[in-house]
Order: structure tokens, then C-alpha cells, then sequence
């Protein structure tokens, strides 16, 4: 089955949107520690918007994993090794898309940095669903 007709399939189940629902709640967790790690560390830290970036992801790529793991996949009995692994390259490659629309809101489009890195983030939520539930997660 190819990857548009399985996500296609996969939008017609109930299941699917429970698991994106609790998703989004983690992930909304995981969007109030990040953003607030990012403001302390452009405000009073000092530190470059991508830099900040990069604290706040680590911070709050810790928490997401855990209650996806536990809660919204359900994956508990899968190799926590592996699906961290998993985890982590996902959550990188949609931080780098992120992190690219950070730094085109910030220097292209003057959008002030704690408003862009929200932005950013909510770019990068679909990505990140996605990857993590037919790769880290998936049976």
C-alpha cells in the first residue's frame, strides 16, 4: 500500500484521531515547557533564537517521549531503546523544520522569537505525528 493510501485509510479511523487528541495534549505539554525554557533562555539567558531552540527541544523532547510512549501509543511493550531512537530522529527532523521556519519568521518576517518559536512548533506538529506513529510507535 503506498504512503497516501495508507494515510488515507488511517484518517478513516476512529482510533487514529483519539491517538492524535491525546497527541496534541502531550504535545501541548510539551509546547508550554518548550516555550517557556525558549523565553528564559532569549530573555534573560541571552542566548540566539536557534540556540534557544535547541535547549527548549531537548527539555521538553524528554517529556513528550515518555507520555507518548506510555499514554498516547500505548507502546509500553515495545524496546524503549528503539522506539527512543526513533523518537529522537523524528522529533529532529521535524525540530529542523521547525527550526527553519523559526529563523524565517524571525529574520524574514520580523515576527518577534517567542511568537515565531510557537509558530514553529505548530508547523512541525503534523510532521512529528506522522513519523512518530508509523515509525517510533507503530506495530
Amino acid at each position: 500500500m503506498t504512503p497516501h493510501a495508507r494515510v488515507r485509510a488511517g484518517m478513516r479511523r476512529r482510533h487514529n484521531w483519539v491517538q492524535l487528541l491525546k497527541f496534541c495534549a502531550v504535545g501541548g505539554s510539551g509546547y508550554a515547557v518548550n516555550l517557556a525554557v525558549f523565553a528564559l533562555s532569549v530573555g534573560p539567558g541571552g542566548a540566539h533564537h536557534l540556540i534557544a531552540a535547541t535547549i527548549a527541544f531537548v527539555v521538553a523532547v524528554t517529556n513528550n517521549f515518555w507520555w507518548n510512549r506510555s499514554w498516547t501509543f500505548g507502546a509500553r511493550s515495545g524496546h524503549a531503546g528503539f522506539q527512543g531512537a526513533r523518537f529522537l530522529a523524528v522529533s529532529v527532523g521535524a525540530f529542523l523544520f521547525g527550526a527553519a521556519v523559526l529563523e524565517l519568521l524571525v529574520t524574514g518576517a520580523d515576527v518577534p522569537e517567542v511568537g515565531a518559536q510557537a509558530l514553529s512548533i505548530i508547523a512541525a506538529t503534523p510532521l512529528n505525528f506522522v513519523g512518530n506513529k508509523m515509525w517510533s510507535f507503530g506495530h
